[in-house]
């Protein structure tokens, strides 16, 4: 087999290059190595399958100097579809994956390692992280890497030349859309074409509304979708609907950020990874963000929605020790700047990484994580991707499309959610 990278057998025995179905990705992974070096090799499954964070996660295992990481890449969507088959089969010793409910629905059926040993000697990571990272009984399963903030974004020199402040509550925010409508402004970029996008608004107005206990709550199917405390999120969304951009299902989150380029929209409630589009329209150094304001001062803005990427360890690794010693290492400021200097529109979760090379943005994000009380992950990676994904999703659509149905709207979704979550 070919390899894209020009690496020796010492630095890496496989480098990726591999895209794999559903089938394939089960039966991968462990196993004696045919040259009986199996003492000195650790495997990993990895999604990074893009050209740029593949080479950037082939150099981050080349420099572990413990022993030879052999690399079982799959293409992103296909890993984390056949998740469940691959580590009810044959799993690699190591494997990329992602922080919160999907990582502690895997501990919780006993199908990955208890990291709590290598968590003791981790330097730098924020508690934050460390919350992310543990499960329902209290050990840690997880190992962060990078993450990337959700946040509120707007343009600066907007800012100024209208003298628009950041606000820090709902009040002043819609304050602040009335004085953008006065100005010909939409207030509030809004996208939902591909179904998800609209997921990170909710999150944030739950987590202001009723605290992050709830949320996670929710998120892991153990609340009532149509009580009074779903809907009175809905109700406040309702409130700021009318400052959203129209027509939002017809639109993508990058169609929705060109708005916020061409000062026709105010704000844009996304992913940091909207810094992308500035970079290629050149306004990089234009973008700035605040967090989503206090709905609640009892309830307070202290939790950060930042998706958390990562590594977990299979149940029963072949080779135990390495494979901890491996996850220390990727734990190090040294192992994540191979990734952020790949991708700058994410950050390292280990806070003395080096920082020097970031702009404004991303040190700004770090600030906001490390005073954070606790980090959610995003809709569809708190709960079971089956009920994100296919009820949550159109759920949001349709109140997007006509909010005075959102009581029936949530009849449905309580409904949904009592039968997947009867399945476990």
């Amino acid at each position: 087999m070919s390899s894209p990278f020009r690496l020796s057998r010492r630095q890496l025995l496989v480098a990726g290059g591999l895209t794999l179905g559903t089938s394939a990705l089960a039966a991968c992974g462990g196993g004696s190595s045919s040259t009986g070096e199996t003492s000195s090799i650790v495997k990993v499954g990895s999604y990074q399958s893009d050209e740029i964070p593949k080479q950037a996660f082939a150099d981050m295992m080349a420099a572990f100097e413990g022993g030879d990481v052999e690399i079982n890449t799959i293409q992103h969507e296909t890993f984390k579809e056949g998740i469940n088959n691959y580590l009810q089969g044959n799993p690699d010793d190591v494997f990329t994956w992602f922080a919160g409910y999907r990582a502690r629905y895997f501990a919780e059926r006993g199908l990955v390692g208890d990291l709590s040993d290598v968590w003791a000697n981790i330097d730098g990571m924020p508690e934050s992280m460390k919350v992310a990272s543990t499960s329902g009984d209290g050990k840690q399963v997880f190992i962060p890497s990078t993450y990337y903030p959700w946040a509120v974004f707007y343009r600066p020199s907007l800012f100024q030349e209208r003298g628009y402040t950041e606000p820090t509550t709902i009040d002043e925010w819609i304050t602040l859309n009335e004085r953008m409508l006065a100005d010909g402004l939409t207030p509030i970029g809004f996208a939902d074409k591909d179904g998800w996008e609209a997921m990170g608004t909710f999150d944030m107005l739950n987590l202001r509304v009723n605290g992050y206990d709830y949320h996670v709550s929710l998120m892991a199917g153990e609340e009532a979708w149509d009580g009074d405390k779903v809907k009175n999120v809905f109700k406040l969304w309702s409130d700021l609907m009318p400052y959203h951009e129209a027509d939002s299902l017809g639109r993508t989150w990058q169609e929705a950020a060109q708005g916020l380029i061409q000062n026709r929209t105010g704000v844009y409630v996304m992913g940091m990874f909207v810094q992308q589009q500035f970079a290629a329209a050149g306004l990089e150094d234009d973008l700035d963000f605040f967090i989503f304001p206090e709905a609640d001062p009892a309830i307070g803005a202290k939790v950060v929605e930042a998706p958390v990427d990562g590594f977990m360890m299979a149940a029963d690794p072949k080779n135990p020790e390495l494979a901890k010693e491996l996850l220390a290492y990727l734990a190090t400021p040294e192992a994540v700047a191979h990734t952020v200097k790949a991708d700058p529109s994410v950050i390292a979760a280990n806070s003395k990484a080096d920082q020097s090379s970031y702009n404004a943005l991303q040190k700004k994000a770090v600030k906001v994580i490390e005073e954070a009380e606790a980090i959610s992950q995003f809709l569809d990676r708190d709960s079971r991707p089956d009920f994100a994904n296919t009820v949550v999703g159109p759920a949001l659509q349709s109140f997007i499309q006509d909010p005075s149905q959102i009581d029936s709207i949530l009849s449905n979704v309580e409904e949904q959610k009592k039968s997947i979550f009867a399945s476990e």
